[in-house]
């Protein structure tokens, strides 16, 4: 294995100090421009990278931030992350993305390793519905910023949608298309943003004089294609097929789309499909789906805003309060819903 380059390595390469070595990387404007030069080129014939880790212990400061999201499969954390990055780049930071894979053992595993590399914070969308995961993380004394979740029990910031008032678009808006009778497919029931769609599905039905018996959940264990695709063949198996699906999010409908397609049933004469999340694929899809859209870039960078704020050196004359931000979903109207009934 190759030996690692160290700042007095340059130093002797270019004959000079270890401090004006050091001069030139943090304070270039300090050295004589010959000196400059020999220095920089020490440093790049010998490949040396400075080590932030140690910088990091002198300074007491990190200038990385954590964002921990369930599935980076999922175009909607990659929007989240965009947004985050944006925010963070703009700060002179860099952001360690790390993907819990909706587990909660690989989140607490991730969560301890932010700890051991002393992030300046953690943007978190939790797995762990007990919360456990969260409790043990706060002991480290580490900000962090919940994120597509309300921060419901705890203290911290957080920046969300009301997923409530987006379960409630979604099934309103198949309604009043005429279905009366409407299949969810849920994803994990332990995650609250597929319970807080459902609440505002049962919500819209409930407005429309339409008891909770007209809509049929079926669940997943994930929240992607491949769980959509199944949820799609247990849809057809039922012997009262409903009209229209409503999904807890697009990866989910296209899956049941797939489903459809392959079963050579029709798209929306048959059923109706609604997703969530207005990923990009949604307006690509073979039949372009309506979806609800969550402000996933601005969620990112609102999310990393906040942590931002709450890790500057803080003053009398602003301190910091931490803040629940709840962002407003919208209705996407495309072909997948639009037959007639």
């Amino acid at each position: 294995m190759a030996q690692s380059v160290g700042i007095k390595d340059v130093a002797r390469a270019a004959g000079v100090s270890v401090g004006t070595v050091s001069n030139v990387i943090n304070r270039p404007d300090t050295v004589a421009t010959e000196t400059r030069a020999r220095v920089l080129s020490a440093i790049d014939r010998l490949g040396y990278v400075r080590s932030e880790s140690a910088r990091q212990l002198r300074a007491g400061r990190s200038r990385i931030m954590g964002l921990l999201v369930l599935d980076m499969g999922n175009p909607f954390f990659v929007d989240v992350a965009r947004g985050a990055e944006r925010a963070a780049r703009q700060a002179g930071l860099g952001v360690m993305v790390c993907n819990s894979a909706q587990n909660p053992g690989e989140e607490a595993e991730y969560l301890s390793l932010f700890a051991e590399q002393r992030v300046r914070g953690v943007l978190l969308t939790p797995a762990d519905a007990t919360g456990r995961n969260i409790e043990a993380f706060r002991r480290h004394g580490i900000p962090f910023v919940l994120v597509d979740r309300v921060a419901e029990g705890t203290t911290e910031c957080s920046v969300s949608v009301d997923d409530v008032a987006g379960g409630a678009l979604a099934v309103r808006h198949l309604v009043d298309a005429g279905h009366r009778t409407i299949a969810y497919v849920s994803g994990p029931p332990g995650l609250n943003q597929v319970r807080d769609r459902r609440t505002g599905a049962l919500e819209a039905l409930l407005e429309a004089g339409l008891g909770p018996d007209a809509l049929r959940e079926l669940p997943t264990e994930r929240l992607d294609v491949a769980a959509g695709r199944d949820a799609g063949a247990r849809l057809l198996g039922l012997a009262d097929r409903p009209t229209a699906v409503f999904c807890a999010n697009d990866l989910l409908a296209l899956g049941v789309l797939q489903a459809m397609y392959a079963a050579g049933v029709g798209v929306p004469d048959d059923l109706a499909i609604v997703g969530y999340d207005d990923i990009e694929f949604a307006a690509a899809a073979a039949v372009p789906l309506t979806s609800v859209r969550q402000p996933a870039v601005t969620m990112g960078a609102m999310a990393a805003d906040l942590l931002l704020e709450e890790t500057e050196e803080e003053g009398p004359a602003r301190p910091h309060e931490h803040r629940r931000v709840v962002l407003q979903p919208e209705l996407v109207v495309r072909r997948s819903s639009l037959s007639a009934r």
